[in-house]
C-alpha cells in the first residue's frame, strides 16, 4: 500500500510514547508539485452493498450524506485556500449526488481494482475535473489494495484512475485500528474529511500538495480531531500555522 493516500491505523498515545528513540521526522512542510487540485470538489457519495439498505446502516446513508452536506460548505474548505496557487483557487464545494450500488455484491472482501471497475461500469454521473466519488463498504467487508487489507494496515485512501477520475474508498470503520475511540459514525466522518482534504489538495497522489517526507495535509496530522458543527473531522497541515488547524 502507497503510503502517501492511506489513512493509517490509529496508534493509542500512550504506545507512542514508547518510540521517543525514533530518528526525527524533519519539520512539515507541503510544496505544490504542479498537478491538479480539486478547486471546487463535487462529492458523489457511492455506498456499495446490500446492508446499505437495511437495518442500522440505512439511516447512516443519510447520516454520512448529510455530513457532506454540511462539512462541503464549512470553515473546513476555507482553511484549505492557503493552497491556492496563482492559477487555481480552492473554494467550497458541494455533494451533487449518492447511489446504492447492490451489484456486483460484495464478498467477505474486495480489491482496489474491483472498486475501480465497478466505478467505471456502475450507472453514475461522468467524471469531472471537480468530480469526487467517495465510496463506502458495508460492514464485513475488507478492501484489499496490493498486499494490504483495511483493519489490518489502513483504513481508507485516495487515488485517481488515469488522472481523470478521482476517488476515496472507505471501509467500515469497525474495528480497533479505524475506530480510534470514537464511535463508528463520528471515525467514518474524522476518516472522509482526511481523505477529502487530501483528494482536494493532491487528487493525483504526490502531484499536488506533498512532503516528501511526511505525506499529504492529512498524513501529518492523523487521528488528531475536532469538531465543526456536529460532525468529527480530523486536523488537517497548515503550513501557515506550522501545525494542525
Amino acid at each position: 500500500m502507497d503510503s502517501i493516500r492511506i489513512v493509517p491505523l490509529y496508534v493509542p498515545q500512550e504506545l507512542l510514547t514508547h518510540v521517543g528513540d525514533a530518528a526525527p521526522i524533519s519539520a512539515p512542510q507541503l510544496t505544490y508539485r504542479g498537478g491538479p487540485l480539486l478547486t471546487n470538489v463535487d462529492v458523489h457519495t457511492v455506498f456499495w452493498g446490500s446492508a446499505w439498505q437495511t437495518g442500522a446502516q440505512k439511516p447512516m446513508v443519510d447520516q454520512i450524506n448529510g455530513f457532506f452536506d454540511f462539512i462541503l460548505t464549512s470553515p473546513l474548505l476555507d482553511q484549505l485556500s492557503e493552497y491556492n496557487t496563482p492559477n487555481l483557487k480552492i473554494g467550497r464545494g458541494q455533494r451533487s449526488g449518492t447511489t446504492t450500488i447492490t451489484t456486483p455484491t460484495l464478498g467477505r472482501s474486495v480489491t482496489d481494482a474491483a472498486l475501480r471497475q465497478m466505478l467505471q461500469t456502475a450507472a453514475l454521473p461522468a467524471p469531472g475535473p471537480n468530480r469526487l466519488y467517495f465510496v463506502y463498504l458495508e460492514p464485513g467487508v475488507s478492501l484489499v489494495q496490493g498486499n494490504s487489507r483495511s483493519c489490518q494496515a489502513f483504513c481508507g485512501y485516495h487515488d485517481t484512475i488515469d488522472g481523470k477520475m478521482f476517488y476515496a474508498a472507505m471501509p467500515y470503520a469497525n474495528c480497533t485500528g479505524c475506530q480510534g475511540g470514537l464511535s463508528i459514525f463520528d471515525a467514518l466522518t474524522s476518516t472522509s474529511s482526511h481523505e477529502l482534504c487530501e483528494a482536494i489538495t493532491d487528487p493525483v497522489p504526490g502531484q499536488g500538495w506533498y512532503d516528501d517526507q511526511n505525506g499529504e495535509i492529512g498524513d501529518i496530522c492523523a487521528w488528531k480531531t475536532k469538531k465543526i458543527g456536529a460532525y468529527t473531522v480530523q486536523l488537517e497541515w497548515s503550513n501557515k500555522a506550522n501545525a494542525c488547524v
